[in-house]
């Protein structure tokens, strides 16, 4: 296993949960270390060095020489700092189950995403939120940001492009590096000394005038730190690899090379990760191989590929490009499964009845040929008509899939199936057209069989089948370095957000039932179903998303609970995610009676993954933002159709039916009333006309305004604007 050091804040993170919860206790850094399960010079000189500066910093305490405890006080508290775009923030700690809010101008020289240290105030009644105020900041999320400058005579100010950073950046004027007033620059966060209103930068990088594409899409990947391309040395590395399909390498693997084969992806897919074969044995079962690109054999341990590749963690889809986790002779050519060309793959076989019930199951390297590359169009209409190129084998598919999906169903699984937005864009990447991308037959056989592997491979790495009946209590063996795998885990949603779904659920006449985990999956399932095509399909579905808890990989198995699986991981896309390359090297291991890396090691590079993928979600939002903004700023002034998708105290959220570009109305500008922002029913009640709106309400909206450089739409009511005109157009007469 290659040593990455551990980012700073991680192992602070680690460290204080730890002590905190063995708080009547004192360790060395020996039995830190043994308990922390780490094993090697260079992290234990880390920890070393942790102890000390948590020390320094006032946060443990060393009770004799060399032997340390968590300071004991309830004053403070230590986590993430999360800001509002009004400048309040919450302070995430506790594992993530407990937030302290933290007043204006409370959070000291604090950044958005900065672990901090949280001054306690005193509790004031029950229930309510506890407050705080940031006295520290213990090590930042990022030093890099993005922003427009303002050039003064003397000086200059940043003014970030993120809403969640509150103050602008000070620069001095020979730190501008050419930048002329009013462009996009990236800048380097360098010291935010105390008593001084805002903190100092020097712009690294000038992106470009505001509004222009390709400024704003070099500014999203400047602000999510993401790279444009990749190392010199990365690239070197991935052209000098052996690409050539051996004889000797052949003899090793299983050999599906005459078994029919094809893959099935996007129409304008590079890279094709996964592929399908089918055959009839003679016992009467159906043999499916689901084949996965064998990344991990041309991705070596320890290799600068290897750390470029964990360092990415993820491919990022924006609207325009993908920035790939590995080099394009990998993703697109040497490991993707192109038709016609035979490709090492590590493959999950399974031999299926007619009722999709395994009666077998295999899982190793092997060689395969893919004799057939399909798009979903062709699939689906394969599905639809019964005719084409390999029907009877993707019929087969498309009857056992369905019998595996209802299974799922039955066994609790929930199933989202919200439209995806898609833009067409010409030559010069702006927007032309808006397109849904919504699921199919065809996307679902591929998902389903991507499920079933997915699902196997955990159990087989995990253990399930030979811990079972050892022990009452659930994965039994996870202890044992034998069993110690990736997984992909969806936690329980809280009982709270559930009572809350359920409540507005009921304002609109659907019934919940909360008794159990399965009764409430069965429950979204039924209200995802009961709400199609109804004015509040849209707002019901993002309301059921948001009571879910969030996926994340963990060495901590705590099941699946939206897929209703007990095991799950990812091991179906190597070329573009690295928990998958960890989840291939650990199968590869057990099925060769290995230990493959240390628990602590595999969760410090799940967690990283996790923040990678969440940072690249974030990334791919602010591109559709943008990309939504700019195919409506030529419709300033027209009318659409638009449902209520978010009520707050400072306006209502209207996504437009049409193209699900969504906007806001200001709190401020709603207009020939007094409105009141009900905030239990999220909703807006006119004081003296009783004028309702509500969330879910289908509306007319005016498009006002399109902000390229803040990504933002403005809206207006259309009944209200048409009252402010027949008002003008009154005194207009009454002038004349």
């Amino acid at each position: 296993m290659s040593k990455n050091k551990k980012p700073q804040r991680y192992l602070f993170e680690e460290v204080l949960d730890f002590l905190k919860h063995n708080d009547s206790k004192t360790f060395n850094y020996k039995q830190l270390g043994a308990a922390m399960e780490i094993n090697n010079d260079q992290e234990r000189l880390q920890l070393i060095e942790a102890l000390e500066l948590l020390k320094k910093q006032g946060f443990v305490i060393e009770k004799e020489t060399g032997k340390y405890q968590i300071k004991q006080t309830k004053q403070y508290v230590t986590g993430t700092i999360d800001f509002t775009s009004q400048g309040t923030a919450f302070v995430v700690y506790d594992q993530e189950q407990s937030d302290i809010f933290v007043p204006a101008k409370k959070s000291k020289d604090a950044l958005q995403g900065d672990l901090v240290k949280v001054y306690l105030f005193p509790k004031r009644g029950s229930g309510r939120r506890r407050e705080g105020e940031v006295v520290e900041v213990i090590t930042r999320a990022k030093t890099e940001f993005v922003g427009t400058i303002k050039i003064n005579p003397k000086f200059a100010f940043v003014v970030p492009d993120s809403h969640k950073i509150h103050v602008d950046f000070f620069i001095r004027v020979n730190d501008i590096k050419g930048a002329r007033d009013g462009q996009k620059v990236q800048i380097k966060f360098k010291e935010w000394k105390n008593g001084e209103q805002n903190p100092t930068g020097v712009v690294i990088e000038v992106l470009g005038y505001p509004g222009q594409h390709k400024t704003e899409m070099n500014a999203i990947m400047a602000e999510y730190g993401l790279p444009d391309h990749f190392p010199d040395e990365v690239e070197y590395e991935a052209k000098k690899l052996p690409t050539e399909i051996t004889k000797a390498e052949i003899a090793k693997r299983r050999d599906f090379r005459g078994v029919t084969t094809f893959t099935i992806d996007p129409a304008d897919a590079k890279d094709f990760d996964d592929a399908l074969s089918i055959q009839l044995l003679d016992n009467g079962f159906w043999e499916i191989g689901v084949h996965i690109a064998d990344v991990t054999h041309y991705l070596k341990v320890g290799t600068v590929l290897d750390k470029e590749a964990v360092n990415r963690a993820t491919s990022v889809y924006l609207v325009d490009r993908v920035i790939p986790m590995l080099p394009e002779v990998l993703s697109n050519f040497v490991c993707s499964l192109r038709p016609h060309e035979e490709k090492y793959c590590f493959s999950a076989v399974f031999q299926l009845d007619e009722d999709a019930q395994i009666q077998d199951q295999w899982f190793g390297k092997t060689v395969i040929y893919s004799d057939r590359r399909f798009s979903y169009e062709e699939v689906q209409t394969i599905i639809e008509t019964g005719e084409g190129e390999y029907k009877d084998e993707i019929l087969v598919l498309d009857r056992l899939a369905k019998k595996l999906r209802h299974e799922r169903q039955r066994n609790g699984s929930i199933f989202f199936d919200k439209a995806e937005v898609k833009f067409k864009l010409d030559g010069e990447g702006n927007p032309i057209g808006v397109f849904f991308k919504t699921q199919k037959d065809a996307h679902k056989l591929i998902e389903d069989f991507m499920l079933l592997a997915n699902k196997k491979v955990a159990e087989f790495i995990g253990g399930k089948h030979e811990t079972a009946g050892k022990s009452s209590t659930k994965n039994k063996g996870k202890e044992d370095p034998k069993y110690v795998s990736v997984y992909r885990v969806h936690d329980v949603p809280s009982d709270e957000k559930m009572q809350e779904l359920s409540g507005f659920a009921a304002r609109f006449g659907y019934q919940m039932n909360l008794g159990n985990k399965q009764k409430v999956a069965q429950s979204i399932n039924k209200l995802l179903q009961d709400v199609k095509n109804k004015k509040e399909q849209s707002m019901m579905e993002l309301l059921a998303v948001r009571s879910m808890a969030k996926a994340v990989y963990t060495t901590k198995n705590v099941g699946h609970y939206g897929l209703g699986f007990d095991y799950y991981t990812h091991f179906t896309s190597p070329i573009r995610r690295y928990p998958d390359v960890l989840v291939h090297r650990l199968l590869e291991a057990r099925l060769n009676n290995k230990i493959y890396s240390n628990k602590d090691e595999l969760e410090h590079l799940s967690k990283h993954s996790s923040d990678m993928e969440r940072t690249a979600a974030e990334a791919e939002r602010a591109s559709i933002k943008y990309k939504q903004v700019e195919f409506m700023k030529d419709r300033i002034g027209e009318t659409f159709d638009g449902i209520i998708s978010g009520v707050t105290e400072w306006g209502i959220y209207v996504e437009v039916i049409e193209n699900k570009c969504e906007g806001m109305i200001r709190s401020r500008d709603l207009k020939g009333d007094h409105f009141m922002y009900d905030e239990d029913n999220y909703r807006y009640i006119g004081k003296n006309t009783n004028k309702i709106y509500g969330l879910g309400d289908t509306v007319k909206i005016i498009v006002v305004e399109a902000d390229l450089v803040k990504k933002q739409l403005n809206y207006a009511f259309a009944d209200m604007e048409e009252k402010k005109t027949k008002f003008v157009d009154h005194k207009k007469r009454r002038g004349r």
